[in-house]
């Protein structure tokens, strides 16, 4: 074991830094991430990163501060990271599931903040109050995170961050017009990108039960005004899933989801082909029933499966990849859809937050589509475009995929030279 440390270690510092220490024990770094098990994203995002960690910085340390986790969850992360710690509770709590977790940070040699829209502090504060070095990898904000009462600190602690890479550059261009001057602020892909977890088995049973043919079915998702949680309302001031949506947002739900029918119907009496409903999160499995499935022609209908169970991450992948398209207003389904080779078709809503522009960042503007002013006719055009030549598009997604991996590769090399002062 000393042997392959001293490889690595030697092996790390020709490439610009070691993630060892001076006595040989490995560098230590908290990821913060697992953010929820009811969202294919936030479970994605974990595996994602923590691939690339491990790929970039081999030997290092690695212990997973994970805010939600379930069995299958867990199980997902500890086969394919079999050496990463997890821990849990709060940074802000003394109890006794926080103590690993204080002294996980506290004797860390770097803390970072993983892919999301939180706007929550309390981690650069403790970080700071104990001396150790903090970033952010693959975030997006709102412009609320520097402007409005607390601003000065959020700045301030921003500042001292040791890099930020956000996911797209709207939240870059945001940050900087709020005044943040970090050292090292730049573009950097939301981790999900990096997922590589596939249930090939389960995938494929599942593909087997539903009558999906390999590249003969799309999926498709809308995201509704509707709380994430029966009865508890958003805390953030953006409201993004109100408790209480007002009529016109319960409007706009069966406008989008009009579009998705007749998109889906376009598809079906074109190609004969199957659609699968599949659930990026939770909440959207009763209403996409209700708004796409429930009120589609009979002969359409038929064609047409919506998901009866909430998948995990690894299943999702399995299906994403043999699909011909996968079609979503929420974002993550696409990354993962891209992060095994297959297209994508993101219908945004920006008031979701500026994450959506992250497709365009890595060079897919063309299946980047608003919701609202995009009409159907142009929906349909995208989707029988790379249809009718899936070679192309899935070159498209090959060069797509290599920006997002130089620019983890970039990240990281900073990430590496972090630890090694």
């Amino acid at each position: 074991m000393r042997n392959r440390r001293q490889f690595i270690s030697a092996v790390t510092t020709a490439l610009g830094g070691s993630v060892f220490a001076a006595d040989g024990r490995p560098k230590t770094l908290v990821l913060q991430s697992a953010w929820d098990t009811v969202n294919i994203g936030d479970i994605g995002h974990t595996p994602g990163t923590l691939r690339i960690i491990g790929e970039h910085l081999p030997g290092l340390k690695v212990v997973l501060w994970a805010m939600k986790l379930d069995e299958r969850v867990t199980a997902m992360l500890k086969a394919r990271f079999p050496d990463v710690e997890i821990v849990q509770g709060s940074l802000v709590k003394e109890t006794p599931e926080s103590a690993r977790l204080h002294e996980a940070v506290r004797t860390c040699d770097l803390f970072i903040r993983n892919s999301g829209m939180g706007q929550d502090i309390s981690f650069m504060q403790f970080c700071r109050k104990h001396g150790k070095p903090y970033g952010l990898f693959g975030q997006s904000y709102f412009p609320t995170m520097v402007s409005g009462e607390g601003a000065e600190e959020r700045l301030d602690l921003l500042n001292s961050a040791a890099f930020i890479y956000t996911r797209e550059t709207r939240t870059l261009g945001i940050l900087k017009k709020g005044g943040v001057k970090c050292p090292v602020m730049e573009f950097g892909p939301d981790g999900c990108f990096g997922i590589d977890v596939r249930d090939d088995t389960r995938g494929l049973e599942t593909m087997r039960k539903l009558g999906l043919e390999e590249r003969k079915f799309i999926t498709v998702q809308i995201r509704t005004n509707t709380p994430k949680y029966p009865g508890v309302d958003d805390p953030r001031p953006e409201k993004l899933n109100p408790l209480h949506p007002t009529p016109r947002q319960t409007a706009d739900d069966e406008r989008r989801a009009a579009k998705y029918r007749e998109l889906v119907t376009r598809w079906v009496r074109e190609t004969g082909h199957k659609v699968l409903i599949a659930p990026e999160t939770i909440k959207e499995m009763g209403h996409n029933k209700r708004l796409i499935h429930d009120p589609l022609p009979p002969e359409i209908q038929k064609h047409v499966v919506n998901l009866e169970y909430f998948w995990n991450a690894d299943e999702a992948a399995a299906i994403f990849a043999r699909a011909c398209v996968i079609i979503c207003h929420e974002p993550h389904s696409p990354i993962i859809g891209l992060a095994n080779g297959t297209p994508i078709i993101h219908t945004y809503s920006e008031f979701h937050s500026p994450k959506c522009w992250m497709f365009q960042d890595i060079g897919l503007p063309e299946w980047l589509l608003e919701m609202d002013e995009t009409p159907v006719e142009k929906m349909a055009e995208t989707l029988f475009a790379i249809h009718a030549d899936p070679g192309a598009a899935r070159a498209k997604v090959e060069r797509a995929m290599s920006f997002v991996h130089e620019c983890f590769g970039k990240s990281m090399r900073h990430v590496r030279g972090v630890l090694a002062v």
